[in-house]
């Protein structure tokens, strides 16, 4: 029998179900929406005039969600407390023209996204996600969640060196596998207009993408570890729209109001509409103390004591390349939350924010740790560096420890990401 967690399991539980049931950015932020609905939130249209009245409010834009409550007796000038993720993780997504194949296989012509593990994405059974746009101009969600594609792997008997360093060549070696046959235009939209139970011809673009099939997963002797695709930054999505819910169901008397900011294209540089580096965050915020009845001066001052968590996944030690990280900071999985730091701004956490987190924590009663990278290794950033530049607002870049990050599937603690939603409700009560 397994040995009991120090936590209930019942948050990590209810994250392997997002986890499966976000395949896509797109169907990620429907799901963190229908949560929040469910909290009392509802949806608002960027085209509408907004009202400035009290409770829960979100603006979905393509793969990016800004959810926020305002409590009874807000002002206009009353500062935003921010958790800040993003939607989506490094895969292979679908080529204008999809239709390829080659000596009697049929293929998915495929473009690398972001930066993932190659290598785990080979001998993998995969599906298909994302997003139709019809004539009308209207999208449809698409999920085919069943063994489809698979980008197979050479023979060892063709690449007798292959255990001495794999070399995979992006255009050539990662082109999934569908089918025997010769190629056929549309075809692949075809079938996915055939599933989605449109009439052929109606879908007129797409943004699809490959996910892994198999589904999340307790680990270990103990269970305690969980392995599973997209944790980054998934996790961190979850968490925050757990926590904005738990604090709104409590509202009465909060100092801030509390904002989940969960953006699309972080891992290609976040420069999209959809992206931290767009508009849409700083366009909410503002549009929230004007629709309150604000001045632009009340909007300087709701920004100036506004504080915003980042919240990404973190490198944990590796038991087998312990050398790869830094000697004296070794975060271990479900230790709690990681602190992020790097001096020349890849983190934007500074003493002072070191400081709202630690406290945040210490209300929360969860253990948190500290990340730095080696000073011989290149560092990754997040959202957070281009959040505090963009906006002038405080950020805080934290995260849960995890391993083969990057990969199509992950491995993280069992414990971390409940203690990680914790630390992000004690944050945003302020």
């Amino acid at each position: 029998m397994s040995a009991p967690s120090r936590f209930d399991r019942g948050h990590t539980d209810d994250l392997m179900s997002f986890l499966t049931a976000s395949p896509s950015p797109y169907h990620a932020v429907a799901n963190a929406a229908e949560r929040l609905e469910k909290a009392g939130f509802r949806q608002v249209a960027e085209t509408d005039a907004w009202e400035g009245g009290t409770g829960g409010k979100y603006v979905l834009r393509g793969g990016a969600i800004v959810a926020w409550y305002v409590p009874e007796g807000a002002a206009p000038h009353t500062p935003f407390r921010i958790v800040g993720a993003h939607t989506d993780s490094p895969n292979l997504r679908v080529k204008p023209l999809p239709d390829a194949g080659a000596h009697g296989w049929r293929q998915v012509a495929v473009e690398i996204y972001g930066g993932p593990l190659l290598n785990s994405w080979l001998d993998r059974d995969l599906g298909l996600s994302g997003r139709l746009t019809l004539r009308d101009g209207s999208t449809r969600l698409v999920d085919v969640s069943r063994p489809l594609l698979r980008v197979p792997q050479l023979a060892i008997h063709l690449d007798r060196a292959v255990n001495d360093g794999l070399k995979l060549d992006k255009q050539r070696h990662l082109q999934p596998v569908w089918g025997l046959g010769d190629v056929r235009e549309g075809d692949l939209i075809s079938f996915l207009e055939e599933e989605s139970g449109l009439p052929a011809g109606e879908v007129t673009g797409w943004d699809l993408m490959t996910h892994s099939v198999e589904p999340p997963a307790y680990l270990g002797r103990d269970e305690e570890l969980v392995a599973g695709p997209r944790m980054d930054n998934l996790l961190s999505v979850h968490a925050g729209a757990a926590a904005l819910a738990a604090v709104a169901s409590g509202g009465a008397g909060l100092p801030f109001i509390p904002v989940l900011a969960a953006f699309d294209h972080e891992e290609n540089g976040s420069q999209s509409d959809t992206g931290a580096d767009g508009p849409l965050l700083g366009g909410v915020l503002e549009r929230s103390v004007f629709a309150r009845g604000g001045s632009y001066e009340d909007r300087a001052r709701a920004f100036a004591g506004t504080v915003c968590l980042s919240s990404d996944t973190g490198h944990a030690v590796h038991p087998n390349y312990a050398e790869r990280h830094d000697p004296t900071h070794h975060p271990r999985v479900n230790g709690g939350p990681i602190l992020k730091v790097n001096v020349n701004n890849r983190y934007a956490t500074d003493g002072s924010g070191r400081a709202v987190f630690a406290a945040a924590c210490e209300k929360a009663g969860v253990p948190f740790q500290s990340f730095v990278s080696n000073n011989s290794m290149p560092c990754g950033t997040t959202i957070g560096p281009i959040t505090a530049a963009r906006h002038g607002i405080r950020t805080v870049d934290i995260g849960v420890a995890i391993l083969s990050m990057h990969s199509a599937r992950e491995l993280s603690g069992a414990d971390d990401p409940y203690l990680l939603a914790n630390a992000l409700t004690a944050f945003l009560e302020g």
